[in-house]
């Protein structure tokens, strides 16, 4: 009793959960080994966590060293493939593989801006140009040189550019009215025998087409085997002084020339010396050798420059200018030259006259560079004329000869040859021809 009482005072109070009191030595006991048991269970799982965690990262490892495996090196790949990247690649890793993007190159279009609006302005002012050619053309009023060299300057800072539907338009016009391939040279298809044939300016004469004179015409046009790839026309203008077109003159399948000029010595490299047909103006084979009653052999010698050249003789166009012509005809035949003597057609310069005098072109008579250009427009594919230069100073007002080889000026209002270059400046502004107008490109 004493014991209990003891007890009751001195420990402390006593729990009741539907069980009896234990005493407090076995609770202690209780307590120690619970607390064991709950620090080998929490040892346990961190063992089990840490053991988590570790085979996790191995099986991450495990697939990114499977993944590369699978890729190809990098350095292997080009910039195209870097850039689009690999499937799953992330956008920021593939902007950094990129190359970077180029910088605008605003000062090269600015420049090609510039250049097309430059380009532009000159199509627009070139055309403008050529209009006015045309409509000075028109008109009635007379200009001065100084005019027309001022339209040349301009013309010169144009660039030239070969229309093939102007020429073939032009071409046309040409062989409906005159029809150079089978009526330019005068010939036994177009020329029957025992016919009364007028002359071109003296229209009121006629000469009969005699044997004699039948024999002498070639049997079929000679310049039938048109058209000719590349024609020059070479007129005698002082530009051609210090031009060095010689060149390319000869490189031409068809070279014009007019009036005999010379074409050796030192003078070649400006003019060239090939030539396939050159005119004889009657005048000079009166004056320079006295109609060939005299000097035959000078004359033979003389033209051997030329090879195996036609010579094309105006022989119905005054009647006096048939005799001459008739002479330097058996003159080749006489020594047997190379050369070989043919007559313009009548009929084709009358209708040739006629053709320019409806633009414009009106004069006593066409010159023989005007008929000669005109002809080879129908009978070439490409022409370029060389040596058309009318007036008595350049562009810079520089003087300039009449002819690169003498100052002799044409009988004054017998060609009217500011109106036939107005026409030539018209040709070449379309891109029918092209006109050499000063200094040819050396190689």
């Amino acid at each position: 009793m004493a014991a209990a009482q003891g007890e009751g005072r001195g420990a402390a109070p006593l729990c009741f959960h539907g069980r009896l009191p234990l005493p407090a030595a076995r609770l202690k006991y209780y307590g120690a080994a619970a607390a064991a048991a709950g620090a080998a269970a929490a040892k346990r799982t961190m063992r089990a966590v840490i053991a988590l965690a570790a085979a996790l990262g191995s099986l991450l490892l495990a697939a990114c060293l499977l993944r590369l495996g699978g890729e190809r090196p990098l350095r292997a790949r080009g910039w195209e493939e870097e850039a689009e990247g690999a499937p799953g690649t992330p956008k920021v890793v593939r902007a950094l593989r990129a190359p970077p993007p180029p910088f605008p190159r605003t000062g090269n279009r600015t420049t090609a801006n510039k250049n097309g609006i430059y380009q532009f302005e000159q199509a627009s002012k070139c055309k403008a140009i050529q209009d006015n050619i045309l409509s000075s053309s028109i008109k009635k009023k007379r200009y001065s040189e100084d005019y027309y060299l001022h339209i040349v300057k301009k013309l010169q800072n144009c660039t030239w550019i070969r229309r093939p539907e102007e020429s073939a338009k032009f071409r046309s016009e040409l062989a409906s009215c005159c029809d150079a391939a089978h009526n330019f040279i005068a010939s036994q298809n177009n020329t029957p025998l025992g016919s009364n044939m007028s002359y071109e300016v003296d229209s009121k004469k006629t000469i009969l087409i005699t044997e004699d004179i039948y024999r002498m015409l070639p049997v079929s046009p000679p310049l039938s085997v048109y058209p000719f790839k590349n024609c020059a026309v070479v007129g005698n203008g002082g530009i051609l002084k210090n031009s060095s077109c010689g060149a390319e003159i000869d490189r031409s399948d068809f070279v014009f020339r007019c009036n005999l000029p010379p074409t050796t010595g030192s003078i070649s490299k400006d003019v060239g010396n090939k030539t396939n047909l050159v005119t004889v103006n009657p005048s000079i084979i009166a004056q320079k050798y006295n109609k060939l009653n005299e000097k035959k052999t000078e004359f033979v010698e003389n033209i051997a420059v030329y090879g195996d050249a036609f010579l094309l003789l105006p022989a119905f166009s005054f009647r006096s200018n048939t005799a001459t012509s008739f002479k330097v005809y058996h003159t080749l035949q006489e020594f047997k030259a190379t050369q070989r003597a043919i007559f313009f057609h009548p009929t084709y310069l009358k209708s040739l006259a006629q053709f320019w005098r409806t633009k414009g072109v009106k004069a006593y008579r066409l010159s023989s560079g005007f008929m000669i250009t005109s002809a080879a427009v129908e009978l070439c594919e490409n022409v370029k004329l060389y040596g058309f230069w009318p007036f008595s100073k350049s562009t810079e007002k520089m003087p300039i000869s009449h002819h690169y080889y003498d100052n002799q000026l044409p009988k004054p209002g017998f060609h009217a040859m500011p109106k036939e270059y107005n026409q030539i400046l018209q040709l070449h502004g379309k891109g029918i021809l092209k006109l050499q107008f000063g200094k040819c490109e050396s190689e």
